[in-house]
């Protein structure tokens, strides 16, 4: 398809002050107007012809497959010489990508996400630059936009380098934990119910039961991508602190010989890890960090996590990042927590809601700031009837600040997997 270019387009305009101009002096002149516009639609259509063809090999655009948050993108053409142009659309706004930066394919990444290029553009101008090629594909190229690592390789290195207290055991290894490992004298120090009592008996002779950390437990990272995980708190959306929290938190249970599974739903469940060993599976859950992405409907846990449950094959830890407003509409979520408890341990994660708190500790000052506390005071007690609910049926509740979530659930993590 020929197109004008700008150059053109002010040339055609020309003729109407040039024939309103030559109408007042000679009447007739009027049509010289017409044979100058008629002129620049001709040249426009010769510089057309003599731009240089595009070829269907000439409509790609490369790039790099993923980027972290807060990353620049370049997209280059395949041909040079021929300016493009892309359309970069995403599920919901705002979009992973701001707006293009100059005449270039320079994109900003702003949130994590999956950045889809649904058409090409590829334009070829002619040798006066009055006219100029155009041409478009549709393509199904994506880019994911994936959380920023550095902060996870950072804490988590230090936060494994400490739960493995060095010097502070012969084996390191030995000494804590739930898994059996030999039979040795009772030391002043031990605790009493480490005594073996029946070996004891055998043996005559005070021996206590000496255990190791286990390894390759079974941990699931389940986060709840709907309506209420989508908000902000602390002017950063939780599903994202979520994610960073996850990986952090997995990165340590993989240095420390685990499995590690991270799982995403909404109404139904969006993304799935699979079972993950080892340190270098690290990049799959990166990954697959990026498919959790923000939804606007409300979460179905009947149906999510029993699909979770299906396809665990053992007993797992589940720890399950979400967020509820009152106990009207936790009761689904209480339901299916329950029958989860049943075969596997859970850990819910639960951001504070430090706005909610702040209402209702700042000093009023009018009627309003007393509305908004009696409010704030309200939520909070909903909140908190919901807390003990799920702490009564044996599930075990952590709740930090949103800047301190991610160390405090690798500490957490870290002081459970080792508890005899």
């Amino acid at each position: 398809m020929i197109v004008p270019t700008q150059r053109a387009v002010a040339l055609t305009l020309v003729a109407a002050p040039m024939a309103l101009l030559l109408g007042v002096v000679r009447p007739d002149g009027w049509l010289l107007a017409v044979a100058w516009a008629a002129g620049v639609a001709l040249l426009v259509l010769l510089d057309g012809l003599f731009a240089p063809r595009i070829r269907t090999n000439d409509l790609r655009i490369e790039g790099p497959g993923a980027v972290d948050v807060g990353g620049t993108v370049a997209l280059a053409g395949a041909t040079p010489g021929l300016a493009y142009a892309a359309d970069v659309s995403a599920p919901l706004e705002p979009l992973p990508f701001s707006k293009r930066e100059g005449n270039g394919l320079t994109y900003t990444a702003t949130r994590r996400g999956t950045a889809k290029l649904s058409r090409i553009w590829a334009r070829a101008s002619g040798p006066l630059g009055l006219a100029y090629r155009q041409r478009s594909a549709a393509t199904d190229d994506s880019i994911r936009i994936l959380p920023d690592l550095r902060p996870v390789r950072e804490q988590g290195m230090r936060q494994f380098l400490r739960s493995r207290q060095f010097g502070a055991r012969i084996r390191p290894e030995s000494g804590d934990g739930t898994e059996f490992q030999a039979l040795t004298d009772f030391q002043p120090g031990m605790e009493r119910r480490a005594i073996d009592w029946k070996a004891t008996a055998r043996h005559l002779s005070l021996l206590a039961r000496e255990y190791r950390t286990e390894r390759d437990n079974s941990v699931v990272f389940a986060v709840d991508c709907g309506r209420t995980m989508s908000e902000p708190v602390a002017g950063v959306p939780r599903i994202d602190r979520a994610v960073s929290a996850a990986l952090l938190a997995s990165f340590v249970a993989l240095k420390s010989g685990d499995t590690v599974r991270l799982f995403g739903f909404a109404g139904r469940p969006t993304a799935d890890s699979g079972s993950i060993t080892g340190a270098r599976g690290f990049a799959t859950l990166h990954r697959t960090a990026a498919e959790l992405d923000y939804d606007a409907q409300e979460s179905n846990f009947t149906l999510s996590l029993v699909a979770l449950d299906q396809r665990l094959q053992r007993r797992s830890l589940i720890i399950l990042f979400s967020e509820f407003t009152d106990p009207t509409s936790a009761e689904l979520m209480l339901g299916a927590a329950a029958r989860m408890r049943k075969r596997h341990r859970l850990i819910f994660v639960l951001f504070r809601d430090i706005e909610l708190e702040a209402f209702l500790e700042a000093r009023p000052e009018t009627a309003d700031d007393v509305i908004r506390a009696n409010v704030a005071h309200a939520l909070l007690r909903e909140r908190r009837i919901v807390i003990e609910r799920l702490k009564r049926l044996g599930i075990d509740v952590l709740e930090a600040a949103p800047d301190d979530l991610a160390l405090a659930l690798a500490e957490r993590y870290v002081r459970d997997r080792e508890r005899p």
